[in-house]
């Protein structure tokens, strides 16, 4: 078994001055701005004062029951103001976090507690039916360390009994670049996800990243409205928190409800995938809400599409920023939507401290504008994928230099002026007599049409062709465009390699918990018994 403490790392050193680990800036939010609102959480709000108190009684009671340095805590919730502290106690504890997909389905979520090897599990009453059936997996995680966030009964302890004589002190704890900080379970739907492990070097770093890129700081009000077990949530609420500022939770995500809460709290920044920014801007009364406040929104997790991307820019206040990058770490781009008009098929340039190349299929670098496989490196990278070593190293890189790189699996390249153009997945990418098609492509030509509101193309097999592209689109309401049509149409502007073989309409696309589009659930029923 790996020890979260001994993984290789394979980012590069960080300095002393560089390095502030996040328990010590959470401590300094307190001292300096004790009053002030740290998290808001429905009606409730808890100062920085409250929120550290409470941070430090979690913290304490982890280290009584035995919690010893890098070892980890499960957490199963919705975001709460509790599942807050207790992922800022966990790691004030020297402990390692790993925050569970309520979306993952029973045998998933308990191969995921036994895969890292975590001796405490706090669950919320909304999760609790989910590992009620695991009760028989549970069995070495003791009875006490078993805590109901809001809830209690004989398996559980409540959160206030659980901390009934825990002091609110901050505990002494040495939190080095090398200490885990949190692992995040991919999403993959077969097996077991992997788990990817992030340390307080990584964090450190992409913390002061965030706040002086996008101004996630002290001055921030954050509308937090996707999962915490997801990066793309962490990326904004951590830096929120780290440097002083205020975080805005939201249980469940309703796009009115998020008008509501931006204009009531006067939000100033929002990490959202291209899903949400679409049930968003339709809300019937989306121009009624006062979105002054807003300073920076960000896109992640999927494509931003370019009009989605220009009607934000047209109706909604502030910057909008499309990050690409992978919770893995090593690479990371960023578009600044106003500033680079004509680039908005693109995902930005990298950002800072980001190397990328392009790869072909034997390792060799591609020149500019030649497609290929994205690679990245940087100071912010994964420890690994927790006791996955062989995996870890399929991931690896290494550069002429000696340097170690990422891979991402994502077709791309590269323009002349450091652009990055992701065109899809490396295994969704469509091989029809020879030729690679690249299902972006296809898709951006599909959303021209005025009637087709979203689109994925997949491969489907071909006798003639041994596979060959489908396209798979959500019409727009009263859109009166037929499927014949439409094919014709898009078929008229591809290039003869690249036609369209057939085309569905679709009431709505299968998407995850964070907005991507699940091509293997649509690509499933037609390869079933293909051999």
């Amino acid at each position: 078994m790996s020890s979260p403490l001994n993984m290789p790392v394979y980012a590069a050193p960080v300095s002393d001055a560089e390095f502030k680990p996040m328990p010590a800036l959470l401590r300094l939010n307190a001292e300096t701005h004790p009053d002030k609102t740290a998290v808001i959480d429905g009606e409730r709000k808890l100062s920085w004062q409250e929120l550290q108190q409470l941070v430090n009684r979690i913290a304490n009671r982890l280290i009584k029951e035995g919690l010893q340095p890098g070892q980890t805590v499960a957490g199963l919730s919705e975001n709460s103001a509790e599942y807050v502290a207790l992922y800022l106690g966990v790691i004030t504890a020297g402990g390692c976090m790993v925050p569970l997909s309520g979306m993952a389905a029973g045998d998933t979520l308990g191969l995921m507690i036994d895969d890292c090897d975590a001796n405490f599990l706090f669950v919320s009453a909304r999760n609790r039916e989910l590992v009620e059936p695991l009760y028989d997996r549970l069995a070495k995680i003791p009875t006490g360390n078993r805590v109901g966030l809001d809830f209690g009964d004989a398996h559980w302890a409540t959160l206030d009994a659980w901390l009934a004589d825990a002091p609110d002190t901050a505990p002494v704890v040495e939190i080095t670049p090398d200490h885990p900080f949190n692992i995040i379970y991919s999403s993959g739907t077969t097996g077991v996800p992997k788990g990817i492990l992030h340390d307080h070097r990584m964090r450190s770093l992409q913390l002061a990243r965030m706040r002086k890129g996008y101004g996630l700081g002290e001055n921030a009000i954050t509308l937090v409205s996707t999962p915490l077990y997801s990066n793309t949530t962490l990326v904004s609420a951590l830096p929120t928190l780290a440097y002083g500022g205020t975080v805005v939770l939201m249980a469940k995500f309703e796009p009115r409800e998020f008008l509501a809460l931006s204009e009531r709290h006067k939000v100033s920044h929002a990490m959202l995938v291209p899903v949400q920014y679409e049930r968003i801007l339709r809300v019937a009364d989306f121009d009624s809400f006062d979105l002054s406040s807003y300073r920076a929104k960000l896109s992640t997790s999927a494509p931003l599409r370019g009009r989605v991307i220009r009607e934000i820019l047209d109706r909604w206040p502030g910057k909008i920023y499309e990050i690409y990058g992978l919770t893995e770490g090593g690479v990371s781009t960023i578009l600044d939507a106003a500033a680079h008009p004509n680039k908005l098929d693109s995902v930005g340039k990298p950002a800072g401290g980001v190397e990328l190349r392009i790869i072909d299929e034997a390792g060799k670098e591609l020149p500019i504008g030649e497609i290929g496989e994205i690679v990245g490196r940087a100071g912010a990278m994964m420890r690994g994928y927790y006791k996955r070593d062989a995996q870890t190293k399929e991931l690896l890189w290494q550069s002429p230099e000696g340097h170690w790189f990422y891979r991402t699996g994502d077709m791309g390249r590269l323009d002349e002026d450091g652009f990055l153009y992701v065109l899809d997945r490396r295994k969704d990418m469509i091989i029809s007599g020879g030729f690679n098609i690249y299902a972006a492509d296809l898709e951006a030509v599909l959303l021209k049409h005025p009637d087709v509101v979203d689109v994925a193309v997949i491969g489907v097999p071909s006798e003639q062709w041994g596979e060959t592209p489908l396209g798979l689109v959500v019409r727009r309401d009263n859109g009166q465009v037929s499927e014949a049509e439409l094919l014709e149409w898009a078929n008229a502007q591809l290039g003869k390699a690249q036609r369209l073989s057939t085309l569905e309409f679709r009431d709505e696309l299968p998407r995850s918990t964070i907005g991507k589009v699940l091509k293997r659930e649509l690509r499933a029923p037609y390869w079933e018994g293909v051999k």
